[in-house]
């Protein structure tokens, strides 16, 4: 997928004046968040902090030993009859899938979500090379009609509207008009049952490897998943190598995170654990099963002090939580990876110099790090990539003199109090709604807050009676 993120302020202020996706994506998370916290916490509140943390501890240790658990994972998933393949970056990822297209005359292709396929341009590599390939999540199929990338990595086609999709089906696929969503559904899945059924290979992502049994790991809300691994007769998992995890004790407690996190649900309603192609005797499944294991910048990120992000397990809690996310959508981050998580692992995967803005999208409100199910502490990185873009010279020299300026100012008490009795007295009521000046695009949205009367050192000066 192309990368634009140097274009955020631009598109963030092109989505802020679309109402409609708007209000779309505004619902969307709001629920979500709400059903989250029902779930999380529903047995209360210490044992739902306790399963987040237990699940933190379970990536935070598959990263400690990610190299050993891969040769593992190779090794059991071999054994299991799975030809795995190495991918360094997306050409060589997206070349072995052609390869073993090749191999097997492949016409017709299903996929399950993923977003690592999003990652490296999949299915437009496929289609150049004459190859069909028709998402089958209900989201993605949506999207792909309308040619448009995933604007949230669990729901992707969070920002249209029941009516905009209506309108898509009947150009795309002459569906008779209907604003019943149930009929939409069906009419869709009668169309994809014909492609599930001719389809020559099945391509998937992968939630979690699980390297002591050689499994992979999907969790899916629909029946596409199934059919995608399932009915070809040629099946590709396309994982990244940080979706790696030791033991099938700890898969069991990321699959409680992973669904309570990303769609408020005790468990999706399908779990597929995958140890093969199908067997002699066996009647069902795949003849020939492949895992690509895929690097794309995960090792440059595993060597930094940013690998903490490789631990995210792709829930979107944090974009459903995020207020500037939840303001622009998806699609104003220009990649794959959107919100708060996206603003981290865009400029690590695709280079700073890519995504200038991304490090700055963020309030710093906290609310990311609150909600990971395994606790990635978010706020801290993207304040570890602005000081980045600091000191590699990727920010504007007015902006380096206005840091070095409020540093100066916060390092004397006396100063800061008097900058903060100056800015009371000048922000009279006029102003607040219009500031001046570079001020300006905050007062353009928004009214800037009135200052409180006291500062918090005015009070704690006053308590300890000075």
């Amino acid at each position: 997928m192309h990368i634009s993120s140097n274009n955020f302020i631009s598109a963030a202020q092109v989505a802020l004046m679309d109402d409609q996706m708007r209000a779309s994506v505004m619902q969307a998370t709001t629920t979500a968040y709400a059903k989250r916290l029902n779930v999380m916490f529903e047995a209360g509140y210490a044992h739902g902090e306790a399963l987040r943390q237990q699940a933190a501890h379970i990536r935070r240790f598959a990263l400690a030993r990610l190299p050993d658990l891969l040769e593992q994972a190779e090794a059991n998933l071999t054994a299991n009859g799975v030809t795995v393949l190495w991918a360094v970056d997306a050409a060589e990822t997206r070349q072995h899938v052609l390869d073993i297209a090749a191999g097997h005359g492949v016409k017709t292709i299903t996929k399950s979500k993923s977003m690592v396929s999003e990652e490296i341009a999949l299915n437009q590599t496929l289609e150049a090379h004459g190859i069909e390939v028709a998402e089958t999540d209900l989201g993605e199929y949506i999207l792909q009609l309308a040619d448009e990338p995933p604007s949230h990595i669990v729901t992707p086609v969070i920002h249209k509207s029941k009516e905009a999709i209506r309108d898509l089906f009947v150009r795309r696929l002459d569906m008779p008009p209907t604003d019943d969503a149930g009929q939409m559904a069906r009419f869709a899945r009668q169309v994809l049952r014909k492609v599930f059924l001719r389809a020559d290979m099945g391509i998937s992502g992968g939630n979690f490897i699980i390297a002591e049994t050689g499994t992979i790991c999907l969790v899916t809300n629909e029946g596409n998943g199934r059919m995608v691994t399932s009915l070809p007769d040629v099946y590709v998992a396309v994982v990244g190598i940080e979706k790696v995890v030791a033991t099938l004790e700890d898969y069991a407690t990321l699959t409680q995170v992973l669904p309570r996190s990303a769609t408020g649900q005790a468990m999706t309603v399908y779990t597929h654990l995958y140890n093969g192609p199908r067997r002699a005797g066996e009647t069902d499944g795949p003849a020939h099963m492949y895992v690509i294991l895929v690097d794309n910048g995960r090792s440059g990120i595993y060597k930094t002090a940013y690998a903490e992000a490789l631990a995210c397990i792709r829930c979107g809690a944090c974009m459903n939580a995020c207020p500037v996310y939840r303001a622009t959508g998806g699609h104003a981050y220009g990649w794959v990876y959107p919100g708060p998580i996206g603003a981290v692992v865009t400029p690590l995967l695709n280079g700073l110099d890519q995504a200038r803005p991304l490090p700055m999208a963020s309030s710093l409100c906290g609310s990311c790090k609150q909600v990971c199910p395994v606790d990635i502490d978010l706020p801290r990185m993207l304040l570890d990539l602005r000081r980045d873009l600091y000191e590699q010279d990727q920010v504007s020299p007015l902006w380096k003199l206005g840091l070095k300026l409020w540093a100066w100012v916060c390092a004397s008490p006396a100063l800061f109090g008097l900058g903060g009795r100056l800015a009371r007295a000048a922000l009279i009521p006029p102003l607040r709604k219009s500031l001046p000046g570079p001020l300006a695009g905050w007062s353009k949205y928004r009214d800037f807050p009135p200052f409180a009367a006291k500062s918090f050192h005015d009070e704690w000066n006053k308590k300890r009676g000075r």
